[in-house]
């Protein structure tokens, strides 16, 4: 039997970020992978030609770029290093006509003005709001809940008309923000295609928040790619872990949680081994995978389990990487210079889109989430070509046959070709990853989903994964949920596992053990007491 003190499951980025802040406070980590590689959906490949990288999950990073979580762990030390495309950020209508975000706010401006006189303005208005609340805003975000400290410094700029505005604009969907904001199409799409990177529509409440952040994340900062693949993210929070005398165990599959009078003690992997946890148990796991596999109903309150039957994923997704023997056509040749292009939908289309996904239909025309990865970073691929993707949401299935996934590939692909003709005579090779390949690459992403749950309201703060506290403990003492089921939710940013890390220690460190595990069960009886 293996002992540490703490046993993580998963080493997706947020079991590494757990990892790491449990090593800086002098605790003996090991983490239990259950595939060959570090990263969950933070990792690169050559799946389509030789000398062509592909970001096989996740490409972008604006959370994790701003993320204090991230920023504190300082992973330049260990050969983290960023780079910008010219352009943020463009979304290409179907009619021609496209809107830039830039670094550069004049540049956006100036795009945005285009589709309305005076919005240019506007949007210089809104990311000054942003600039107010950004950083009491991004430590909200990062913290558990509730936030009390990054809390208070956030009312402080607000005070309370302020906050009470700011609460109603996250309430807001995208669509509604987007028209109380803007009179033109252009920044409305800003906000609207930025909120469809999450499960929401662009008519669905709470949807706004998404939006304007990554917008004003983008403006503030832009959508910074890892130089040489997002895997040097994942490389570089294994080499800080390893520094500091943490473990990793690769090819492990946690089959259950050892749990003895209410306390977690360990870890059971499949073939019988067991792993002891001196401290506390760590899960970067969906929240059904933990709850109802690892640890089992038996050990659980009722209620919960009963609530978990509720729990709402969010979307499937498709993800096609191609290697080009050139840059993208574009018949506009203004989204040459974007990292990220959204294409296929006019405001009105997201909604069209939104709405076959909301009745398990696959859409006709889809809207795409394409990366120029080469333009981003010329590491990716040889000299004058391009290292593309693309990715579309599909409805929630656990479980999909090749037919339907293979025909959204050929409409995905049509999308493109309308936009860029002559865009399949350039292509190399391509790679098709369908919702069964990605959730078999990392188990964490169920049916193809990747963001740990749906991101609507009724399924944030004190209710995330289901209605109870919003924070990392559980009803097992010792146990943290530390995945993106957790508060805040999906997005590289490393908060649920920091907020996992800081409950694991704050437990241990409690002058009273048993009275602060009795005020946690004591929390969550009067939650999930029986009916």
């Amino acid at each position: 039997m293996d002992t540490a003190d703490a046993i993580i499951v998963g080493a997706g980025h947020n079991g590494l970020v757990a990892a790491n802040l449990l090593a800086d406070a002098g605790w003996d980590v090991l983490v239990l992978e259950a595939t060959p590689h570090a990263g969950g959906a933070v990792r690169s490949g050559h799946v389509t030609a030789p000398g062509y990288l592909s970001d096989l999950f996740s490409a972008f990073y604006p959370l994790g770029y701003a993320s204090p979580v991230i920023k504190r762990l300082g992973l330049g030390e260990h050969g983290l290093s960023w780079r910008h495309a010219p352009d943020v950020l463009c979304h290409l209508l179907p009619d021609g006509r496209s809107v830039t975000m830039n670094r550069d706010i004049e540049v956006t401006a100036a795009s945005v003005e285009e589709f309305a006189p005076g919005d240019g303005e506007r949007w210089k208005n809104a990311y000054r709001d942003w600039q107010d609340v950004a950083t009491p805003m991004l430590d909200v975000i990062t913290s558990p809940f509730p936030p009390v400290r990054a809390g208070l410094g956030l009312a402080a700029r607000l005070r309370v008309s302020g906050g009470l505005r700011l609460a109603r604009r996250l309430l807001l969907s995208a669509r509604e923000l987007g028209s109380e904001l803007f009179r033109g199409e252009g920044a409305k799409l800003l906000l609207a295609g930025n909120a469809l990177h999450t499960d929401l529509s662009p008519e669905e409440a709470g949807g706004a928040v998404y939006g304007w952040l990554l917008a004003m994340l983008g403006q503030q900062a832009g959508w910074p790619v890892p130089v040489g693949g997002a895997q040097r993210l994942t490389d570089a929070l294994v080499s800080r872990l390893v520094s500091r005398g943490g473990r990793i165990v690769y090819g492990v599959r946690a089959e259950r949680v050892l749990v003895a009078r209410g306390r977690a003690m360990g870890v059971r992997s499949a073939g019988g081994t067991d792993w002891r946890a001196r401290r506390a148990v760590l899960a970067d796991v969906p929240a059904p995978s933990l709850y109802l596999d690892l640890v089992g109903a038996r050990h659980l309150p009722p209620r919960l389990v009963e609530d978990l039957a509720h729990f709402r994923w969010d979307g499937s997704t498709i993800k096609i990487d191609w290697a080009l023997s050139g840059p993208v056509p574009w018949k506009n040749p203004a989204v040459g210079r974007a990292g990220t292009v959204h294409l296929g939908a006019d405001l009105n289309g997201l909604t069209r889109y939104a709405a076959e996904l909301a009745c398990g239909e696959l859409p006709t025309e889809p809207f795409l989430l394409a990366g120029q990865m080469t333009t981003a970073d010329p590491s990716r691929s040889p000299d004058g070509t391009e290292s593309l993707w693309a990715y579309s949401h599909l409805p929630f299935r656990t479980a999909w046959d090749a037919e339907p996934v293979a025909r959204q590939a050929e409409r995905m692909e049509d999308v493109l070709e309308r936009a860029a003709p002559g865009f399949r005579q350039l292509v190399v090779a391509r790679h098709v990853a369908g919702p069964a390949d990605l959730e078999r690459e990392d188990p964490s992403l169920v049916g193809g989903t990747v963001g740990g749950g749906s991101q609507a309201a009724f399924q944030q703060l004190f209710l995330r994964p289901i209605p109870g506290l919003g924070r990392a403990d559980t009803p097992v003492d010792r146990l943290f949920l530390a995945g993106s089921s957790a508060h805040p939710g999906g997005g590289v940013h490393g908060a649920p596992g920091a907020n996992a890390a800081r409950a694991a220690i704050a437990r241990d460190r409690a002058l009273t053990g048993d009275l602060y595990a009795s005020a946690i069960r004591a929390a969550h009886r009067a939650v999930y007491a029986d009916r």
